[in-house]
């Protein structure tokens, strides 16, 4: 019996870049108007090239992000290519510091880049390394923190393109305000286009709770994040509270996070960020946590790589697409009939458009 033999990793690349928005994308927490990104090559020592996405939110972030990253290259130079060992090293390495915040997202820059070279050394998608089968995914656009007027024809243009779902930004500064938005938005798409909302974390308990009892008559998919992201238990009032099930988990790092919030009941919904999560890895893990106890996954940005792990989640939802990263790729997610489609994708789908790369980066 004849046996493959290991890819071994020579070398770990970073660059930084800010791209900005083509449209600021408002939110009740403050203005996007650029990503900073930090960009991440892993190179094997047959050529493959694997890639990733590191999204810092703040340009304050970013060259640190990016050294941080740097700073991982002699744990996994000279190492075998396997993601899944790997990921258990780096977390045991750093568990005294914490693998949260700037240490999580450098981990799981390297995860996310050493899958992609994974599945691009065997020639398949991210999707069929997993064992999964590509698959359309419901997408929903997004809408910002545009008011009343701004948002209907925001959420207007998704629908035209499209897109069966929408999710607005809201957090004004009465529940009436929000009420009048969700009514123009539902106005704009029509009956058959599914609306959720987002808080952006932006209220307490108790005022997510009085707002929640007026929201309910308004047949959203779901309240996204009412409070701060990790108050389980205040999330957990505000759903034992409300009809309109509640979204939340792009903020957690890690299992462990997700872990305490189905314990505590927080969540009807769950959205993964991949980066987050624990890239790859973690998303699996987390996919088997929320299987095991039957609640459905959306994602948070990362539309390409998200996508795919969608296509082998067992509870998979609804996909969030956004294109504010699509000038640094050289092919951006297809997007068919409001449907992400990966049956053409390679790794993870992420290739880089090096000649936008240049003029952008810093």
């Amino acid at each position: 019996m004849s046996h493959e033999p290991t890819s071994t990793i020579r070398r770990l690349q970073v660059r930084a870049v800010r791209v900005p928005l083509a449209q600021p994308h408002q939110t009740a927490s403050g203005t996007v108007a650029e990503c900073p990104l930090a960009l991440t090559d892993v190179t094997t020592d047959d050529g493959t090239v694997g890639h990733s996405i590191t999204f810092t939110y703040t340009p304050a972030a970013l060259k640190p992000t990016a050294e941080l990253i740097r700073n991982l290259a002699p744990l996994i130079t000279d190492e075998p290519l396997a993601p899944a060992e790997l990921e258990q090293r780096l977390a045991r390495r750093f568990r005294l510091l914490g693998t949260q915040g700037l240490v999580g997202m450098a981990l799981a820059a390297v995860d996310m880049a050493l899958w992609d070279a994974l599945a691009l050394r065997h020639g398949v998608s991210l999707v069929r390394l997993l064992g999964g089968t590509p698959r359309p995914i419901p997408a929903y656009g997004a809408v910002g923190f545009d008011g009343i007027a701004g948002s209907a024809k925001v959420a207007a243009d998704w629908a035209r393109r499209g897109f069966t779902g929408v999710k607005a930004k809201i957090g004004y500064p009465t529940v009436q305000d929000d009420v009048a938005t969700i009514r123009a938005i539902r106005e704009a798409v029509g009956p058959s286009v599914a609306i959720m909302v987002d808080y952006n974390q932006c209220l307490t308990p108790a005022a997510a709770a009085q707002r929640l009892r007026i929201l309910d008559d308004e047949g959203l998919t779901w309240v996204e994040e009412p409070t701060l992201a990790h108050d389980h238990a205040g999330h957990a009032r505000i759903a034992r509270d409300a009809r309109t099930p509640i979204q939340c988990g792009e903020n957690w790092w890690g299992t462990l996070d997700m872990q305490h919030a189905i314990a505590a009941e927080a969540s009807d919904f769950m959205m993964l960020d991949v980066m987050k999560i624990g890239g790859v890895t973690g998303w699996m893990r987390a996919a088997a946590l929320a299987h095991a106890h039957s609640i459905p996954i959306s994602s948070h940005l990362w539309p390409e790589l998200s996508a795919q792990l969608l296509c082998v989640t067992p509870t998979a939802h609804w996909l969030e697409y956004a294109d504010w990263w699509n000038p640094i790729l050289r092919e951006p997610l297809a997007i068919e009939s409001g449907m992400a489609r990966v049956e053409h994708a390679t790794g993870t789908g992420v290739a880089w458009n090096e000649s936008a790369i240049e003029r952008l980066a810093v």
